[in-house]
């Protein structure tokens, strides 16, 4: 099974990268297979991240027991204020798309569990034109970063991650 998430992870990674001379942005799925979730170390997720205008930022998590929020401010983010979002999200699986340069805030919009560490800030950079980011031990131009082939994927998640990945590197986008 192990050497079968590689060829599928190479496969993803070479149409992907075939897609970079169309321009396409980097697709980050947050926590990658364990996605938006109390367990997930977010934190630690986002901190090796370079989030680029023109990027999309993907957020997958039980809308039974979650739901994402957008904060205006640093303070709301710090304080886990979550009463007054710029937008709340609940279906499950969302796409949010980087444009401009700044920082948006991003939390689970149940307190609790923002509390507990469920929360990331995104420092939005500017665009830069050939850039490289690293997928496992690849560089792929400005395509989508995706987990590393030792990372373990398990069933819907790993189906998720790379049928949306194939779709959208189609696609372009």
């Amino acid at each position: 099974m192990g050497a079968m998430k590689l060829l599928v992870v190479a496969a993803v990674t070479i149409v992907c990268t075939a897609a970079t001379v169309a321009g396409a942005q980097v697709h980050h799925v947050v926590g990658e297979d364990r996605g938006w979730d109390p367990s997930t170390d977010v934190a630690s997720w986002s901190s090796n991240r370079v989030f680029r205008v023109g990027d999309k930022i993907w957020f997958t998590y039980s809308a039974a027991h979650e739901s994402l929020v957008e904060l205006r401010s640093e303070e709301d983010f710090t304080s886990c204020d979550v009463t007054n979002p710029i937008k709340m999200y609940t279906d499950g699986l969302n796409t949010i798309s980087l444009e401009g340069e700044g920082i948006r805030y991003f939390a689970s919009g149940n307190t609790e569990s923002c509390k507990n560490g469920l929360k990331i800030p995104v420092k939005i950079q500017p665009k830069e034109q050939n850039t490289a980011q690293s997928v496992g031990s690849m560089a792929v131009a400005d395509g989508p970063t995706l987990p590393s082939a030792s990372t373990n994927l398990n069933g819907l998640s790993y189906l998720l991650v790379v049928g949306l990945s194939i779709f959208l590197c189609l696609l372009g986008l």
